[in-house]
């Protein structure tokens, strides 16, 4: 069968992988899972005019951190890059002139991504550039995607702690005890988001055993924990619904 991606072309490779490689069910353990973590830099944060810039990518296998699989790209913008997010990530122009365009430079990402569940911070983001970018290349997005922002947010109210509507990644990092690699570089980011999962679901696991599928549900837990603040109190719920 030939695979086509977008105007006519075969679909590539690495992408032909992507979509075929199996995932992890919902009832995997999630130490038994593989994942990737990834972060972007952007060229600014309207996914209709603004574009990738650069990605990190960091592997977890059996709860490790692949430090020595890491992956990094840039890619060349279809126009300078603003000001305002040059003082961001410290990325110029100029230091893409030599780059790759996006739709060939996201290939070796697409590599890294197969058979592996997406971990991201503000994961929302990742999700309004990697979709149409994927789309190009004649793929989709690949649920589940798992984001740390609302994990640690969990976390925080599993520990009877009130949440902040959004945790930052310095700010969970820190509370986690943990150092934060290169702020605003994607693979800076995507390491230090890389460790920040695995110390939320750590803790998270000593609470009650998880699976890919309850952390896929972390915002309905969220907001379970939340309404329900004690267990008896969700399950007398759940009794009155029946």
């Amino acid at each position: 069968m030939r695979l086509w991606g977008t105007r006519g072309r075969l679909r590539a490779p690495a992408a032909d992988a992507y979509a075929r490689a199996p995932l992890a069910g919902r009832r995997t353990p999630w130490r038994e899972a593989r994942y990737c973590v990834v972060d972007l830099e952007l060229s600014g944060l309207d996914p209709r005019s603004d574009e990738i810039i650069s990605f990190g990518a960091v592997p977890i296998d059996a709860g490790l951190v692949g430090a020595g699989r890491t992956l990094y790209g840039l890619a060349r913008p279809t126009r300078p890059l603003p000001e305002s997010s040059v003082v961001v990530h410290g990325i110029r122009t100029v230091d893409l002139e030599e780059a790759p365009p996006l739709d060939e430079a996201i290939l070796p990402l697409l590599g890294a991504l197969a058979g592996r569940v997406l971990v991201a911070h503000a994961a929302a983001v990742e999700r309004a550039f990697l979709g149409p970018a994927l789309r190009r290349q004649g793929v989709r997005l690949r649920e589940p995607v798992l984001d740390t922002a609302v994990l640690g947010r969990l976390l925080m109210v599993e520990r009877g702690e009130p949440p902040p509507r959004f945790l930052t990644l310095g700010t969970l990092a820190g509370a986690l005890g943990l150092p934060e690699h290169r702020p605003h570089h994607a693979l800076g980011d995507a390491l230090t988001t890389a460790q920040v999962f695995l110390a939320i679901v750590s803790h998270l696991e000593k609470l009650g055993a998880e699976t890919v599928g309850s952390l896929a549900s972390a915002t309905r837990r969220l907001e379970n924990a939340r309404r329900y603040p004690s267990r008896a109190a969700f399950l007398d719920n759940q009794v009155g619904a029946d």
